[in-house]
């Protein structure tokens, strides 16, 4: 088409017809700079959704994306930068302990994040629960930060993939979040934006995830690095397991406060941590501080325990405006007083046996920790904190789980929720692997938890 028609388009792809470069290039020229409306872009979304993009489609996408705005310059920053990507989960705090670990290796680390998407949370509104943290950061300071403390997560600015930012929101709203090829653009134009030199992926497997099946997650992760192959970017993605929240915190304050315990060296052996040092190691492998993955994995069990990642994350709290005692007394700041428990079942005697994670996510948007809409405010306090896990042993009137919001909400409907959400048995449950598989251009490889290999 040689002029852009928008109903055309949306036709197209409606019709399951493929679209040209220059026309995807186009729509997303015009939609970036307002000539398109949102609702057209929301009708191609979900007629894009319905009928997939092919992958000349998403890498077209992808370009255009990327070429919406600029693509940050972190060349003045010694050593190898390395970025990370969550595709997202419930109570996914990883990047708040992940970033200030690995720069404390000697890792620059590059990280713009977004808000949170459905049922899944936002790093950048967890971090701005922390009184004065700044994540409107310009390319000069970002890069500044990079070069000063070797570590900085950031929103997006006007300057880099403007067309992401757009669109992130409002798939969010559509129901259009949950297409690979979707999630896929939306992510390595951002990242191939940020200015690293190589990439880690975490790709979420399971109910709290966008990828629900081990197919769809390993579709989506090949998809991504075949996108960074094309660009000359190293990229190694990872399958998590985002059956069960990660963590015993869903929420954006009350994941801060767990992230802080985390770096202090409490948790250390968690399905959480244990995600952190996989993705970890990797990253100091692919930034050259460490010979391989086990090796990098080693390097940030040191800096946990020696304290030098808690103090780089004041640091990073510190230099991007945010109060640094939080860090050293996090119970002092933004608490709030459960305002409900869910118990276990009077007459229950065994174990936690399972705990959807999909259904506490929604419980804590309920609470007021997610958006319902685009526009929606969060309450920086809501969400769940002390949740039982699958293998924790239980008794009928058990606390499975603390309640916190500053608004009102309709608290019955989601102690009950949150209460359907467990199973239990007699005995322990079999253990889900916390890092399933790795994937690189070489292919396929799968993993075990470090607990099984003593790493």
């Amino acid at each position: 088409m040689s002029d852009l028609n928008p109903v055309q388009l949306i036709a197209a792809k409606r019709d399951g017809q493929a679209l040209s470069d220059a026309d995807l290039k186009a729509f997303v020229d015009a939609y970036t700079n307002g000539t398109v409306p949102d609702y057209q872009m929301s009708a191609f979304l979900m007629a894009a959704y319905l009928q997939g993009l092919c992958a000349a489609e998403a890498a077209s996408l992808t370009e255009a994306m990327l070429a919406s705005g600029t693509r940050i310059d972190l060349s003045a920053v010694p050593g190898t930068k390395v970025g990370k990507h969550s595709t997202g989960g419930v109570g996914d705090k990883v990047s708040l302990i992940l970033v200030p670990l690995v720069a404390s290796c000697g890792v620059p680390v590059a990280k713009l994040s977004g808000r949170g998407l459905g049922h899944t949370g936002g790093t950048l509104d967890k971090l701005e629960s922390i009184p004065g943290f700044r994540t409107d950061l310009s390319v000069a300071q970002y890069r500044r930060q990079v070069i000063d403390i070797g570590g900085v997560i950031s929103g997006q600015t006007g300057e880099v993939a403007p067309a992401d930012k757009k669109l992130y929101a409002l798939r969010d709203v559509t129901a259009t979040v949950e297409s690979i090829p979707l999630i896929a653009a939306s992510i390595m134009s951002k990242k191939l934006a940020e200015g690293n030199d190589a990439l880690v992926l975490d790709v979420k497997c399971g109910r709290g995830a966008f990828m629900k099946t081990e197919a769809d997650a390993r579709t989506l992760a090949e998809t991504l690095v075949a996108i960074g192959a094309e660009h000359d970017t190293p990229v190694v993605a990872m399958m998590t397991n985002m059956d069960v929240p990660l963590g015993r915190a869903v929420g954006n304050w009350p994941e801060v406060r767990e992230a802080i315990a985390c770096l202090r060296g409490e948790h250390a052996e968690s399905p959480l941590m244990q995600i952190v040092r996989g993705l970890a190691g990797e990253m100091i492998a692919l930034g050259g501080a460490a010979d391989a993955p086990t090796d990098g994995r080693a390097k940030a069990r040191e800096v946990i325990e020696s304290g030098a990642a808690l103090e780089r994350f004041r640091r990073l709290v510190d230099t991007q405006g945010g109060d640094p005692a939080v860090v050293d007394d996090p119970a002092a700041r933004l608490d709030s007083a459960p305002v409900a428990e869910v118990h276990v079942p009077a007459g229950t005697d065994g174990y936690v046996a399972d705990l959807d994670a999909l259904s506490i996510g929604q419980a804590a948007v309920k609470l007021g920790a997610g958006r319902q809409t685009k526009d929606e405010s969060v309450d920086p306090v809501a969400g769940l904190t002390a949740l039982k896990k699958p293998g924790d042993a239980v008794s009928g009137g058990d606390v499975l789980a603390r309640l916190h919001t500053s608004a009102s909400s309709d608290l019955d409907a989601v102690r009950a929720a949150v209460r359907d959400a467990y199973s239990f048995s007699e005995t322990p449950p079999e253990q889900s692997a916390s890092v399933k598989a790795r994937y690189t251009v070489d292919g396929w490889e799968e993993l075990r938890d470090e607990s099984q290999d003593g790493v």
